[in-house]
């Protein structure tokens, strides 16, 4: 297949719209529904951090993207109890890619909902019936095994969208597009990522575990496909804060900050505790869970509003316990598209329990930054490699 007609572009009014190809047929199939414009761009982005994930780790890897950003990705790593109750993973064993997939689709459930995914490996049948069960468009994979194919069919009333990918193409070395009808033309960006980007580490600690450097190869890798400027928070295998598209760099940092201090939250005693009705549906969880760890839980509490979910009005989640738990917290890896200018994202970075740091460096502040973070006694690495993507 060389073209693809398309039902419309990014909007309903911008057509015609198709994908094609200047040569060659396109990289992909389509094995069940009718993909679009986004899906399009979801997919062509989210396989390529999921295959550099698996080349960079050697493990199973999975990502959830939403408008041409991730909003989860994660490889293979065992869950905890804890981690299973958060995620609503399900009680039948779990493959290494099913666990990828749960971790990816997890970090941020609230964006991740309607999301576009995309996995390394195989699609087998432990990780189609959990795609079964969330709210998604679509997915894009090297192959499926013959059931899990089935089982995916069924989604969305038959119309759930199934991409199979050549897992041997490759693009040629220059790409252009289009703005505004003048052509824009570059190297794509083919830069490989690997633990000797880390080598370079200008802080007083040097101490980078391997744990520290499979977590910050997953967030550099992410950050190299999402939209800048943008930063990453992992942690156990997994983004758990990512920011995207922010032109300041410390507001993207506090955003996915943020991020991660929710993912922390939502393992708290308080938020496993909560009295949900044994009806209240996935995402009507997620996003009264976000409100009520987030600074508008008045909203859920102080009206009658909680009697829709709950079978009895929780306690108040206070900032001074939010705090106490979040303080628990260290280990955490930050990586950065660009340098950090200011030595407030290091501060912002500490109070989501950041110990390891990837950032491209070559600020004229950089004495600045490295202070701060040898303040914290974290270890920084630079990696002198930026990752803007648009």
């Amino acid at each position: 297949m060389k073209e693809l007609e398309l039902k419309y572009g990014c909007n309903p009014n911008q057509k015609p719209a198709k994908v094609y190809m200047e040569s060659g047929d396109l990289p992909f199939t389509v094995k069940n529904g009718r993909p679009g414009y986004i899906n399009l761009l979801d997919a062509m982005n989210s396989w390529q951090l999921v295959r550099e994930l698996k080349e960079a780790t050697g493990l199973p890897a999975a990502a959830s993207f939403k408008h041409v950003s991730p909003a989860g990705a994660a490889v293979a790593a065992p869950l905890s109890e804890t981690l299973k109750e958060m995620y609503f993973a399900p009680d039948f064993p779990l493959t290494p890619l099913a666990t990828a997939y749960v971790r990816a689709r997890g970090a941020d459930r609230m964006s991740s909902y309607g999301d576009f995914s995309a996995l390394s490996d195989v699609c087998d049948v432990a990780t189609a019936k959990i795609l079964k069960h969330e709210v998604s468009d679509g997915v894009i994979a090297p192959g499926y095994e013959p059931e899990a194919l089935e089982i995916l069919k069924t989604k969305k009333k038959g119309n759930y969208v199934i991409l199979e990918m050549d897992p041997a193409y490759e693009p040629a070395p220059i790409e252009t597009k289009q703005v505004f009808g003048v052509t824009f033309e570059q190297r794509r960006n083919d830069v490989k990522i690997d633990e000797h980007i880390f080598d370079d580490i200008v802080t007083k600690n040097h101490d980078l575990p391997e744990s520290a450097k499979r977590d910050l190869l997953i967030a550099t890798i992410t950050l190299k496909y999402t939209q800048s400027n943008s930063v990453c928070y992992a942690y156990d295998g997994q983004a758990i804060g990512i920011g995207a598209g922010q032109q300041s760099r410390v507001h993207c940092t506090r955003l996915a900050g943020d991020k991660a201090d929710r993912w922390f939250l939502r393992q708290s005693p308080q938020v496993l505790g909560l009295p949900f009705k044994d009806d209240v549906r996935r995402p009507d969880r997620d996003n009264a869970i976000d409100v009520y760890i987030g600074s508008e839980w008045r909203d859920l509490l102080e009206t009658d509003d909680w009697k829709r979910v709950f079978t009895e009005k929780p306690p108040v989640f206070t900032e001074e316990e939010k705090r106490a738990w979040l303080q628990k917290v260290r280990g955490v890896s930050l990586g950065s598209d660009a340098f950090f200018p200011f030595g407030d994202n290091i501060e912002r970075a500490h109070k989501s329990g950041v110990s390891y740091v990837a950032q491209t460096g070559g600020s004229i502040r950089d004495d600045n930054v490295i202070e701060t973070a040898d303040k914290y006694g974290m270890t920084m690495a630079m990696t002198h490699i930026r990752l803007f993507h648009h």
